[in-house]
């Protein structure tokens, strides 16, 4: 019997409860999450996430997208992005993290990085179908200038 999570299904995120994360740190400021060791692929605890009053806060994973409608209809949303880059950078980058912080045995690490490899333009296309603009990593850096530029000058 395989106990493994697999990180990567919907079924292992909770849309209600980001939804509501959201909705806290936007009117708050603060929220409670959760803490997960993926060594183990359990849920460990929770902390406490402060804003410490930044103007804005970016919601970020592979399911971020599954909640842009919701954010924008709550009137939360100032932009979503998907992160676009070469699918093999991103295998490599996540495979060094991965190695470095010991998730799982390395073939283990190794087969899930192919096969996320291999489907990360189903992925991109999902979270465009669901709001996002595919955006270069220097792009999003730029929009988020102007977003915290534009926050800092809103009267409070």
């Amino acid at each position: 019997m395989n106990d493994a999570v697999d990180w990567e299904s919907p079924l292992s995120w909770d849309a209600a409860a980001a939804m509501t994360a959201v909705t806290q740190l936007a009117t708050t400021g603060r929220t409670m999450t959760p803490a997960y060791d993926i060594s183990l692929s359990k849920r460990v605890g929770e902390h406490e996430f402060r804003l410490d009053g930044a103007p804005l806060f970016f919601a970020e994973g592979i399911f971020a997208a599954d909640i842009v409608d919701a954010c924008a209809r709550a009137g939360l949303l100032a932009d979503a992005l998907a992160l676009h880059r070469p699918r093999t950078v991103t295998f490599a980058r996540r495979l060094v993290r991965d190695l470095a912080e010991n998730r799982k045995p390395p073939m283990v690490l190794v087969r899930r990085g192919l096969r996320l490899w291999r489907e990360d333009p189903v992925v991109l296309g999902r979270q465009r179908d669901l709001g996002c603009r595919p955006t270069s990593a220097s792009a999003l850096l730029r929009r988020t200038r102007y977003l915290l530029t534009a926050a800092s000058r809103k009267p409070v």
